[in-house]
């Protein structure tokens, strides 16, 4: 009667066995590591480097247990060591041995700790999960972006975009000037002003609206309320994403960077304790700059040559060295975006748009240097780099490619620098600090510490009370933190302090469904129905009850996930995934270890699961 099929047994097996698979490497620790990452933005981390760096810890006889090449995001390579000793041992070597000036690093070795999860998990991608600040430690940025100037920036854009607008399409004015967040064109007839208005019909963020003062007619141009927010938005979208570039440069494999509210960011780095180094590497700047080649010097001969008075010679980056004029074509500022693609050869390139203003700068400065070449380079920290050079093919305007690329790889780089060689508005660091390494430790020893104290509360009191089926239920809610903590290592959630609470509450949550259980079997053998009908009836009719209250408090959850952010959002997520993993094992885990318990007995008389009061007797 209360028998489940072979193939439901083999489902919880399954399910079981990769849950202590995905869990496990949680329990292997981590290892004193160093991580080498690239300080230059033409330098790649590649298998080379791996090599340099064994080279160099072999050279210095430091003992290690194994470089790696990290080819995902942080692109960086690892080196594992046994001891703290051996791993600031290989620091100082490999920064004297792998940059030739220290001054001006090319590799960045930063102190960080490696998992000691064997290599069969990690192919299986079982890894542990990541730790957040508050238990790991390290420091915390909160930033925010300084909106006007975004705003500023993108009117002064349609300004100059206004002015070649109507400077091609011969439409005269008497002045364009700028009155808070509007620009004014103004005009001496009204059939001048229409032909303005119409010249000026494409740029579709733009309201454009009629006005006089006196004598003058004037053409009022203002973002609308979509083009603004958009604005912001972008800005604030392209400040994250220049920031995560940035952020690699600290070796920090796990970081969160995360936009909170409209226009502020938090920059969260686990394991960095170097607060001075890490606001110098997220507040820098860089700009992008577009030169022509100084054709006058014999390419081959520039180290030696004398160098033009409006010139000067760049001997880092790519194609160096090369002589560029210092007469600067246009900015980054100027770029809209950049995107890796194909030239009609199949082979690696870059296409630019540039804003209305930045295509006429373009194109007059190319409709003249056919044939000739054109360099861009990046200046970060007042040191330039060459990323191209380039032959000029044809005039170009407001859309070209960079072609010669190489590689897929290059042609990827070089599109995400151009979109986000700079941040796009400035930051103000409006909050910071550090959490030392042992508050972490303490943290994480005092929420496993709740965490077990509050299971084993509740696992002698549910054997207590209600007996045989009690141990059922703390075996199925065994199993329901070991999923839990499965999918968070699979899903690569970062597990912080509310997490460790979202999973205390789990645990709660999970047993109360087997309380709905038990009590609901008690209910049926109180009727008169046989052990057996109990047990079917008990599951069958707590099912509905369970359901409902794990929906109702799934919707809450999703609701903290969509509309919370920070320490909310991470409590969210544990907590709705702790929802479908109790709901899994407090009814099918559950029911299928009791049927594999009773469910053969024929003739069964008694259940194990407590007192059961009826009239004039017990069972």
């Amino acid at each position: 009667m209360n028998r489940y099929p072979v193939w439901k047994y083999i489902v919880i097996l399954v399910v079981v066995l990769l849950g202590a698979l995905y869990t496990a490497p949680n329990y292997f620790g981590e290892s004193p590591a160093l991580q080498i990452t690239s300080g230059k933005s033409t330098v790649k981390i590649t298998s080379a480097v791996a090599s340099e760096v064994e080279a160099v810890l072999k050279r210095e006889n430091i003992p290690n247990e194994g470089v790696t090449l990290d080819e995902g995001a942080s692109h960086s390579v690892r080196a594992r060591f046994a001891s703290p000793d051996d791993q600031f041992r290989a620091r100082l070597a490999l920064e004297k041995g792998l940059n030739a000036d220290p001054a001006d690093p090319t590799y960045i070795v930063t102190v960080n700790l490696m998992p000691n999860t064997p290599q069969w998990m990690q192919n299986v991608r079982a890894l542990p999960m990541y730790l957040g600040l508050d238990l790991r430690g390290g420091v915390h940025f909160l930033m925010q972006v300084d909106t006007k100037a975004a705003l500023n920036k993108r009117v002064q854009g349609y300004q100059a975009a206004i002015r070649s607008e109507l400077r091609d399409k011969n439409v005269r004015h008497a002045g364009i000037e700028r009155s808070g967040d509007s620009i004014i064109v103004k005009f001496r007839d009204d059939a001048t002003r229409q032909a303005a208005r119409k010249a000026l019909a494409d740029m579709s963020d733009l309201q454009l609206a009629d006005s006089a003062d006196g004598a003058d007619l004037k053409l009022v141009a203002s973002m609308k309320p979509a083009a603004l927010k958009d604005t912001l938005d972008n800005g604030v979208k392209q400040n994250i994403s220049t920031l995560s570039k940035r952020v690699n440069e600290l070796g920090v494999a796990e970081p969160i960077i995360q936009q909170q509210g409209p226009d502020r960011i938090v920059v969260q780095l686990p394991g960095v304790q170097d607060v001075a180094r890490a606001k110098s590497i997220i507040g820098r700047t860089a700009t992008l700059e577009v030169r022509l080649v100084d054709e006058t010097v014999t390419p081959g001969t520039e180290l030696s040559a004398a160098i033009p008075f409006n010139s000067e010679l760049f001997t880092v980056g790519k194609a160096v060295p090369v002589v560029l004029s210092k007469d600067v074509i246009l900015t980054g500022d100027y770029i809209a975006s950049a995107t890796a693609t194909f030239d009609e050869n199949q082979q690696p390139a870059v296409s630019l748009d540039l804003n209305g203003d930045g295509g006429r700068k373009m194109r007059e400065a190319t409709r003249g240097n056919v044939g000739k070449r054109m360099a861009i380079v990046l200046f970060e920290k007042g040191k330039p780099e060459v990323l191209s050079v380039a032959t000029i093919q044809e005039e170009l305007g407001s859309r070209f490619r960079i072609t010669g690329m190489g590689s897929i790889e290059n042609s990827t780089e070089l599109a995400l620098l151009l979109r986000a060689g700079a941040l796009y508005a400035p930051m103000d660091f409006l909050e910071e600090r550090t959490i030392g390494p042992q508050l972490g430790a303490e943290n994480i020893s005092k929420g496993l510490h709740s965490t077990m104290y509050g299971f084993a509360a509740i696992a002698v009191f549910m054997i207590m009370y209600y007996m045989m089926f009690g141990f059922f239920s703390v075996l199925a809610l065994a199993v329901n933190l070991l999923l839990l903590l499965a999918l968070l290592s699979l899903m690569q959630i970062t597990l912080t302090l509310p997490g460790i609470a979202a999973i205390a509450l789990a645990l709660g949550m999970a047993i109360d469904a087997n309380v709905l259980i038990n009590e609901r079997i008690r209910e049926e053998l109180r009727a008169g129905a046989s052990p057996q009908a109990s047990i079917a009836a008990g599951f069958d009719r707590a099912w509905a009850t369970i359901l409902d209250s794990n929906v109702t408090t799934l919707i809450v959850g999703l609701a903290l996930l969509v509309f919370g952010s920070g320490a909310v959002r991470g409590f969210a997520v544990v907590h709705c995934l702790g929802i479908l993993t109790s709901m899994f094992s407090a009814v099918f885990v559950s029911r299928g270890v009791v049927n594999l318990w009773y469910g053969r007995k024929k003739k069964l008389q008694t259940l194990s699961i407590g007192t059961v009061w009826v009239p004039g007797q017990s069972k």
